[in-house]
Parts: C-alpha cells; structure tokens; sequence
C-alpha cells in the first residue's frame, strides 16, 4: 500500500502497509504525533494520500471514494455528535442524512440506544452527558448504516476504567456481528484485550506488525524469576543454573518483607524452553539451595512499546505530526 502523507515539510506518515482481516479487531498503536489520525483519515477517504493507495473491499479510497464511505463508519478521538441536541434528535440526524425514512430513522436510533444502554438518556440534553456516555453515543452514531468496517480512532481516551471495559465490550459485540474494527489506541492493554492483529506504528512508520504472541516473542524470551531465601546461595544457585542453561543469569537484591530486616536475593534467568523451570527447580533443591519464590514473566506489550517506538538506532521521520492542523 505505501500510504504517505506530508503537510508542508512535515512528514506525518511514511511508507505505511497493512492488511486488515475481514471479521476481526486490528489495531494500531503507537505513541501521541506517530501518525495514527492521520493514518485512519486517509483510509476514511477525509485525506488524500500523497503516495501509495488503499482499497476497502475492493474499492480505491481516492478513486471510489463515494463507495468506500457507504462501507465505513468512523468515531474520531473527539465527538462528532451536536451537543445542544438530545441523544435521539442525533441519531435521528445522522438517518435521516443517510437516506432513512423518518419512521425507519427513528426505529433505528432507538435500536441504537437500546445496544448502547442510552435509553433512558435518549431526551436528555448530549451536553449533560459524562464522557463515557457521549463516545457510547458518538459510536452509535457511526453504525446508524450498519457499516461493515468501523474506524475507531483512540475510543476510549479520557474514559474512567470502569467505561473504558463497557467500550472494549461493546467492540466485541460489534465484531461479533460480522463487523471489521480497525482501531487506534496509546493503550497497551486496549491493544492486548482486543485486537487480533497489532500494527506498530512510531514516527510515521510501521515498525512492527503481527499478533500479541508474536510481537512480545520478538522482544525476547521469557524469564524465570527466583527469590533466593539466603543471599550467600547466590553463587551457588548461578553455577547449578549455568550447568542446564547457557543464558546469562542476573541478580538483584530484593526488597524484603515488612517487619523483615532480612535481606533477599533475586535471580532472573532468560529461558526459551518453560521444560527447563522444572529442571532448574530440582537441580537447586538438591544443591542445597532454598526457593522463596518463583515465578515466570514473559515479555508484555509494554516490552514491545518501548523496545520499538522511539529507538535512538532508527532515524526519525523529520518532524513528525499526527494531524494536518499541527502543521498551519
């Protein structure tokens, strides 16, 4: 696809390609300025792309526009919908500019606030609303025409935690029901929760694509963590460990228990096969050596987030921006 956008000298996406699988979750995540909005509004035919092209079943999002937009619905980081409307008199907009009826736009907008539980807010003022009603409603609003591709660009920014869940809930209700999501997001764990494909995106460039396994994978092993009882174990423990494993162990002091003046010690040891935990287990019981606590940490998002975004070995798209307007 190669998807490329400049304003002015400024460069706000470069050389970007993915492929979103029909019925699933993808999503793209990266930091604030990475060129996420932009990325979304050039497949939302909003911008047009400077290089490269895209197609949404089938159609060229700058040649077919008219036709990718009756396939798309969009919810964009900041509310589309009038706040000096009630719930209802919006949807009813939003039909009634679609075509409907408006005894077919009204059954449809009460349809809407009954899946988004907005019904008993449906004469209420929008400007009343708390946060997390208001993007329920801005989703609604995007799926008055049943589209069969649903752009969600950061949905969930600014929510509480609680309505933060209500939304991942109702993104896989929506999948559920036949619909593609493609989403954007700065949260790791809204990344992890939902999608079943993650685009990496750092500077206007793609810097990694793939599953959660995968992309945590490729960030490095596993490791197993050991909270050594007696400190003097140390340098017996690595030695039984570095007989089953080539790998490098650390250590650290741990921080001890309240009401305990007793120091810890800590070992942490990459291992690419979970078989060796049992080993290195039994191997450090026969020695002698006593196990407080152990535990197995693979590598998270959060690994993945800042081993790829940022690197100080990879030049810098100049002067990056996530938005058209931070350019004028």
């Amino acid at each position: 696809m190669g998807l490329g956008k400049r304003f002015g000298g400024k460069v706000a996406v470069s050389g970007v390609d993915l492929t979103v699988p029909p019925g699933s979750v993808y999503a793209v995540l990266g930091p604030n300025g990475a060129g996420k909005t932009t990325l979304v509004r050039m497949l939302a035919t909003l911008l047009r792309p400077d290089v490269g092209s895209a197609r949404i079943f089938g159609h060229d999002v700058v040649a077919h526009a008219t036709e990718v937009r009756s396939l798309i619905g969009l919810t964009g980081q900041y509310a589309s919908v009038d706040e000096d409307l009630t719930a209802m008199e919006n949807l009813m907009i939003f039909a009634r500019l679609l075509g409907r009826s408006r005894a077919d736009a009204r059954v449809r907008s009460a349809e809407l606030l009954e899946s988004f539980a907005l019904t008993e807010s449906a004469s209420t003022i929008v400007k009343t609303f708390s946060g997390g009603m208001r993007r329920r409603l801005d989703l609604a609003a995007s799926l008055v025409s049943r589209p069969p591709l649903i752009f969600l660009d950061e949905p969930t920014t600014g929510l509480d935690p609680r309505t933060r869940v209500q939304m991942w809930e109702t993104v896989r209700s929506l999948v559920d029901d036949g619909a593609t999501v493609l989403l954007t997001t700065q949260y790791l764990e809204e990344a992890d929760q939902l999608a079943d494909r993650i685009a990496v995106i750092d500077r206007g460039t793609m810097v990694a694509e793939g599953t959660a396994d995968e992309l945590k994978s490729s960030v490095g092993s596993s490791s197993l963590l050991l909270t050594l009882t007696d400190p003097g174990d140390h340098a017996v423990a690595a030695g039984v460990i570095g007989r089953h494993t080539s790998t490098i162990v650390t250590a650290g002091e741990a921080q001890p228990g309240r009401g305990s003046g007793n120091r810890v010690m800590t070992l942490s040891v990459p291992i690419d096969d979970t078989a060796l935990v049992g080993t290195i287990l039994v191997a450090l019981s026969a020695a002698g050596v006593e196990v407080a606590e152990m535990s197995v940490a693979r590598p998270s998002l959060d690994d993945v987030f800042f081993a790829l975004t940022a690197r100080p070995d990879r030049p810098a798209a100049p002067d990056s921006i996530d938005t058209e307007e931070d350019a004028a």
